[in-house]
């Protein structure tokens, strides 16, 4: 694994079924391009967040891909339909074994 980092996850912890609730996620991770080159001339090892996604109950619910040009500490913001009362899983894959997962939870009523 690369490196570690923590994540964030901002929602509504509950909602009125068929509303449509906005989830905020971010993950702080410095995100290195694999373009640039130290002092020395030589390359700096690429180190980025390949994937995210989120699932609702199992079920996913958004995936995204991120390329070299992604800047630092994404924030990734969607939106989803409360069906029912669960857990969201939020999973960040990249570089070097790069792993993070969060997890929140929703009350539908």
């Amino acid at each position: 694994m690369s490196k570690t980092s923590r994540t964030s996850i901002t929602m509504p912890a509950s909602a009125k079924k068929g509303a449509i609730i906005e989830i905020r996620a971010i993950a702080q991770h410095d995100m290195e391009s694999g373009f640039r080159y130290t002092e020395s001339g030589k390359p700096i090892a690429r180190d980025i967040i390949r994937t995210f996604a989120c699932t609702y109950n199992d079920i996913e619910v958004f995936k995204m891909d991120f390329y070299p040009g992604m800047g630092a500490n994404p924030l990734v913001i969607f939106t989803t339909i409360a069906t029912e009362t669960g857990t969201l899983e939020f999973k960040w894959s990249g570089d070097d074994g790069y792993e993070a997962i969060n997890q929140a939870h929703i009350t539908v009523s």
